[in-house]
């Protein structure tokens, strides 16, 4: 067991959605405030190498927690390819690089479920990564995280680096980005609702058909899972981190409308994509390995999700 209270844990993305939650955490766990260190994207650009040994040299790191991504839901992917692909394969290709250079006492990677071929028998194993292409609207995205898990099970062979690699299930909770643009799923489907609400608004237009299915961890959940696998797991396989429960995007829609409150109608725009056909995890791993296992339901999370945009906004 690496016991974080003696580490110097550098957290990237730690502004950002799920970064906080972690930091949280790592301080419930008795890390203190001055050994959790979170760079911003002002003094340290990630895709740039010498701003990442920059960041090494100044903050001093022992363990590094890399969250930092640039991602979206289908909409963002499609019109942002490149991008997406270039920062995430350069964020984490000059992390990893000068991690093994610093002497890290352990990487930990957070991945995606993108990553997985768009036809993965459910629930996805860690085992299926390679059985096939990514769908294709995230699929640069994807295949830049599965890089990195490839990166790093070379440099632990290589060079002795321990870097573990984790595959949370698509998140969300208070704090998501809830830009329409660019936002996941649940955050763009609530404030879409809400706003349809308090605008008096008598339908909702919802891309797809609704047959899709996703598997969602609400936030607290997938810190929680991050903090005890940077204490407990040191092996080079992928861990799934999520519910193993799925749901249809049509139910999913109506869940959220009921907690939202908003009595119109649904109009579904089947002229936009579904993206991958169904998602969902096997998580045997990640409770025999250390012990993880969810513990908030979507009805729970998702009334903490709508309580708090519609006190923010």
């Amino acid at each position: 067991m690496l016991d974080l209270t003696q580490q110097r844990i550098l957290v990237t993305g730690g502004a950002g959605f799920l970064g906080p939650v972690v930091c949280e955490q790592l301080r419930a766990a008795g890390v203190p405030d001055t050994n959790i260190l979170v760079p911003r994207r002002k003094d340290y650009d990630l895709t740039n190498e010498a701003a990442v040994v920059r960041l090494y040299a100044e903050l001093q790191p022992t363990v590094v927690i890399h969250l930092a991504a640039e991602v979206g839901g289908i909409g963002a992917n499609r019109e942002n390819p490149g991008r997406f692909f270039y920062a995430n394969m350069a964020m984490g290709l000059h992390l990893i690089e000068h991690a093994r250079r610093s002497n890290i006492a352990k990487f930990v990677q957070v991945g995606t479920v993108c990553s997985y071929p768009k036809h993965t028998a459910v629930p996805f194993r860690e085992v299926d990564l390679w059985s096939g292409y990514p769908e294709e609207t995230n699929a640069p995205y994807g295949v830049a995280k599965k890089a990195l898990l490839v990166m790093l099970q070379s440099y632990r062979a290589q060079y002795g680096l321990n870097g573990i690699y984790l595959l949370p299930a698509n998140l969300y909770g208070p704090g998501d980005n809830f830009d329409e643009a660019t936002s996941h799923v649940i955050p763009a489907l609530i404030r879409r609702f809400i706003e349809a609400k308090r605008k008096g608004l008598p339908s909702v237009t919802v891309w797809g058909t609704g047959k899709a299915s996703r598997e969602f961890l609400y936030v607290e959940d997938c810190a929680r899972a991050i903090v005890a696998a940077a204490q407990n797991y040191n092996d080079p396989e992928p861990v799934n981190i999520g519910t193993g429960r799925e749901i249809t995007i049509a139910d999913l829609v109506e869940k959220i409308k009921a907690t939202t409150g908003f009595t119109g109608t649904i109009a579904w725009d089947t002229t936009k994509p579904d993206g991958q056909p169904r998602r969902v995890l096997d998580t045997t791993r990640a409770h025999s390995a250390f012990g993880f296992e969810a513990v908030v339901d979507l009805d729970e999370g998702m009334r903490r999700t709508v309580d708090w945009f519609t006190q923010t906004t």
